[in-house]
C-alpha cells in the first residue's frame, strides 16, 4: 500500500433523514430506549420510548439533546 492510501481518511457519509430510513418503523433499539429513559428524565419531559419507532426515537433524541 503506498503511502498515499495508507493515510486517506474515508468519505464522510451523508446523514440520512430517518424519515427515509428502510427501518425507520421498526420498534426503537434497546439502546435508543435507554437513552431516550435517560434524556427524558434529564428534561423533564415524559417520553414513552415503548411507542416510538426507530425513526421517532432518533428524532426524539436529537429533540431532547437541543
Amino acid at each position: 500500500m503506498s503511502e498515499s492510501n495508507a493515510n486517506a481518511q474515508p468519505a464522510a457519509s451523508p446523514e440520512k433523514d430517518p424519515t427515509e430510513w428502510v427501518t425507520g418503523d421498526e420498534p426503537a433499539t434497546g439502546a435508543q430506549k435507554s437513552y431516550l429513559e435517560t434524556l427524558s428524565r434529564q428534561s423533564d419531559e415524559d417520553v414513552d420510548p415503548e411507542k416510538l419507532t426507530k425513526a421517532e426515537a432518533s428524532q426524539k433524541i436529537d429533540e431532547l439533546k437541543s
